[in-house]
């Protein structure tokens, strides 16, 4: 498995490549980069070539670029069920934050926690971590202990606000704490990505919110 970080310009998400015998891309922005997001996938892959196309969660910011992506290969959507509605309906409440809409394409498969998702050689495990977000997920790869943790967990022990649609304080300390494997490296949804120290972020992240867990 290789992993190809495209670090966010402007108000996109980062976005992760994961190769292996399947083409797996993690987010998408918000497609006000789309130039710049296709110049550095076809440094590695042509865009044709994608296969699945992962949303950690239903924010514009990491899924307003979903639809115009799909123009330019037939990659499959995929988002947590609790999610799914923006990315089909073209719901705007997250894309009125950014000044525009959200264009609605077709999901091809509503994720629940557990789910795997196929690489041909390896597989990611999808964890619904809500709180940030009611269809947040992390995803995760095992023999490299890879966590691909959305807006869930960031670099330094930051986490995901809490003040927008359907985010809840508790739940996001809960999704946290429920992170139970190891993690080697940590590729988030905003900021700089970890590799070979991530469980001592994850750790961090995890003092941090210990004292917003309901009793």
């Amino acid at each position: 498995m290789q992993i190809t970080a495209i670090p966010g310009a402007g108000f996109d998400a980062n976005i992760y490549l994961i190769s292996g015998m399947r083409h797996v891309l993690v987010d998408a922005g918000t497609g006000f980069n789309s130039a710049y997001v296709y110049r550095k996938l076809e440094e590695s892959i042509p865009l044709e070539n994608i296969d699945i196309v992962v949303l950690t969660h239903e924010h514009f910011d990491h899924c307003g670029g979903v639809a115009d992506l799909r123009e330019h290969c037939t990659a499959q959507v995929y988002i947590h069920k609790d999610g799914a509605s923006v990315v089909e309906e073209g719901e705007d409440w997250s894309a009125d934050w950014f000044g525009t809409s959200q264009e609605p394409t077709m999901v091809d498969r509503k994720l629940r926690d557990g789910n795997d998702i196929e690489l041909g050689d390896t597989s990611l495990q999808a964890l619904h971590t809500p709180g940030h977000s009611p269809g947040s997920i992390c995803l995760y790869e095992a023999t490299s202990k890879s966590l691909f943790s959305g807006d869930l967990i960031f670099a330094s022990g930051g986490v995901g606000r809490t003040d927008f649609t359907g985010g809840d304080t508790a739940l996001l300390a809960r999704s946290i704490h429920s992170l139970d494997m190891p993690v080697a490296n940590l590729y988030p949804g905003h900021g700089p990505y970890i590799e070979g120290d991530g469980q001592r972020h994850v750790d961090m992240a995890a003092r941090a919110v210990r004292g917003w867990l309901s009793p």
